[in-house]
């Protein structure tokens, strides 16, 4: 009896289903890159074709030129570690004392009413109005830099902390009373895997509040960091440095937001909202 040979596999097949499963399940970064893509060839394409001057937007290729120079000789490199300090120790403060404070606040009546109105009037307040004064107070040094920083992170997190306690259903902390569960116990089984989600949402908030923070208080008064090599290069009319400043900025805002999204997907069956 004669045999059918089987087709033979097209050749890079495998490869060409292996991006799409990856596209498909990264879609959304995917058409964001694309986007960032598009956006940078037309930026080009428009400086090129002489639609705007260089001088005030500068260019995509420009702005590659000022990245090599300057990575290449290190004049960079103190710029961006003075402002990843300065983000790190106010973001992670921020988180320390938010955190707890916002659950105490969303368990603790009276503590909400005890505090509410301080902590309404002061986020409230524009901080770039009380910026001068805190580095009256603090100098021109890390501190200010810091203090600031938290500041604008320290309110994203609190809010969104003490919503997620407010979300709790008061008929599943009964049910965990009723069984005898103790309050450590209510609390990690209760509490926390509806806070989480929230939480997370008002950490990705934070964490671009807390970039404007670096760069308010830098261009405002600093000598070094990201903020002040754009402060200082756009008084020299340096557009390419300027822009180079500006997308390092956007770059690692658009990197942690990602990061804190993806977590946020991970938890998000936690959301209460997804089981009525």
């Amino acid at each position: 009896m004669a045999t059918t040979a089987l087709p033979a596999p097209r050749p890079g097949r495998s490869t060409f289903e292996r991006l799409t499963r990856l596209r498909s399940a990264n879609e959304r970064l995917f058409y964001g890159l694309v986007g960032f893509v598009v956006v940078l060839v037309v930026w080009e394409l428009a400086a090129s074709l002489g639609l705007y001057r260089r001088s005030l937007l500068s260019s995509p290729s420009f702005i590659w030129r000022a990245a090599v120079a300057d990575f290449g000789n290190g004049t960079i490199w103190p710029h961006l570690v003075t402002s990843l300090t300065e983000y790190s120790l106010g973001f992670a403060a921020a988180l320390v004392i938010g955190i707890p404070l916002g659950l105490a606040i969303g368990t603790f009546r009276r503590l909400d009413h005890f505090v509410s109105l301080l902590l309404f009037g002061i986020y409230s307040t524009p901080k770039a109005a009380i910026a001068p004064l805190i580095i009256l107070l603090a100098g021109i040094g890390l501190e200010s830099k810091v203090i600031l920083v938290f500041l604008l992170a320290f309110f994203s997190v609190i809010v969104s902390t003490t919503a997620g306690v407010h979300a709790v259903a008061e008929r599943h902390r009964e049910i965990a009373k009723s069984f005898g569960a103790s309050t450590w116990l209510e609390f990690r089984s209760v509490l926390l895997p509806t806070t989480v989600p929230f939480l997370l949402t008002g950490i990705r908030i934070a964490s671009g509040r807390a970039l404007v923070g670096v760069v308010v208080a830098e261009e405002l008064a600093a000598n070094e960091g990201i903020g002040y090599y754009i402060e200082f290069n756009g008084q020299f009319l340096d557009t390419s440095r300027v822009m180079l400043g500006v997308v390092l900025l956007g770059l690692f805002g658009i990197a942690l937001g990602e990061f804190v999204r993806r977590l946020e997907k991970r938890f998000e069956v936690w959301r209460p909202e997804l089981h009525h």
